[in-house]
């Protein structure tokens, strides 16, 4: 990418979307796109933002012609944690394989250079040994909780792939591990689990509860990594790769639910007991991603969990208390 192309992102409101601008302006790109739907994002300067409904051929189309884009990073998407994903199900599989239809179809018809799609781990086999490798991909079956949003980021890279060999475009798929940063959701039904952790702990801090209730056992093992980590792996990756391998993004290491609620607990200063409601579901046991694909192309994230977390909180509270 060269510092003018114009370069669009699909979900600019979002905790992705909205660390991909940060990143592209950080390095002095300069002919920017952002598209949002429903919810405003936090303006930056530099961005030029369009309320676009991507679930409407005709508006994506029109997007498209008016703004004539070289670069796509398609961070649209429908997401939440395990009991949106749960509840919604209908919702979760419809939008987004309506959205990334549109999007990755428009593409090619109006021969964007390269696009890049963003996926999510929970496309892997639920019981896929650990640690992940993308060749692990359709092995197995899926986590049930999350299956729609799964089967939708599948047929997301998939025709990714395909439009490759049929019409030789330049669309790249990655999987990023759990993110978690600023801009994140905290609501707490249906968010995932590092946010939700948050707010459970201020607001007990805040109204000196004696107690935060856990959902779960806290025995499963998950990876986390810092939105701005994944940002400058995307456009890294944008830069240096092409082909029709996945390629997953995260750090190679896990921890326990249990071991991050004290991590949490510790960095809001929250000094009550943490009580695990067993009757709430766990989801998968384990999901750490392999990430020596990544690692080889040349790239390693920066960002340590605990400053991760610590940077993150400092934003909820700047954000979302005053």
């Amino acid at each position: 990418m060269n510092k003018t192309d114009k370069i669009l992102i699909a979900g600019a409101a979002g905790m992705v979307g909205s660390a991909i601008m940060r990143t592209l302006l950080a390095q002095d790109f300069q002919n920017i796109i952002g598209t949002y739907h429903r919810n405003v994002p936090e303006k930056l300067k530099g961005i030029h933002y369009r309320r676009v409904n991507l679930l409407d051929p005709v508006a994506c189309s029109t997007l498209f012609s008016e703004e004539e884009p070289d670069y796509i990073f398609y961070a649209a998407a429908k997401v939440g944690g395990i009991v949106a994903n749960n509840t919604y199900r209908a919702q979760f599989l419809y939008e987004n394989l309506v959205i990334q239809n549109n999007v990755i179809h428009t593409a090619y018809l109006s021969q964007v250079k390269k696009l890049l799609f963003l996926g999510s781990s929970c496309i892997y086999p639920k019981n896929a040994p650990q640690p992940i490798r993308e060749e692990y991909l359709l092995t197995g079956e899926l986590e049930y909780t999350n299956e729609p949003y799964a089967v939708a980021k599948i047929a997301g890279l998939k025709m990714c792939e395909n439009y490759n060999l049929q019409y030789g475009t330049d669309y790249i798929s990655v999987m990023p591990t759990n993110l978690y940063g600023p801009n994140d959701n905290y609501d707490l039904e249906n968010s995932h689990v590092l946010p939700a952790l948050i707010r459970k702990f201020h607001e007990a801090k805040t109204t000196g509860a004696p107690n935060v209730i856990i959902w779960g056992t806290g025995s499963p093992l998950r990876e986390f990594m810092h939105v701005d980590d994944l940002a400058a792996a995307v456009v890294f990756l944008m830069q240096k790769y092409s082909g029709n391998q996945i390629v997953n993004i995260g750090w190679g290491k896990d921890i326990s639910i249990k071991e991050l609620a004290y991590l949490i607990r510790e960095v809001v200063g929250y000094e009550g007991t943490l009580i695990f409601d067993h009757s709430r579901p766990d989801g998968t046991s384990r999901k750490l991603l392999d990430v020596s694909r990544l690692t080889k192309l040349g790239f390693t994230p920066r960002i340590p969990l605990q400053e991760g977390i610590t940077k993150t909180y400092a934003d909820f509270v700047k954000k979302y208390t005053a």
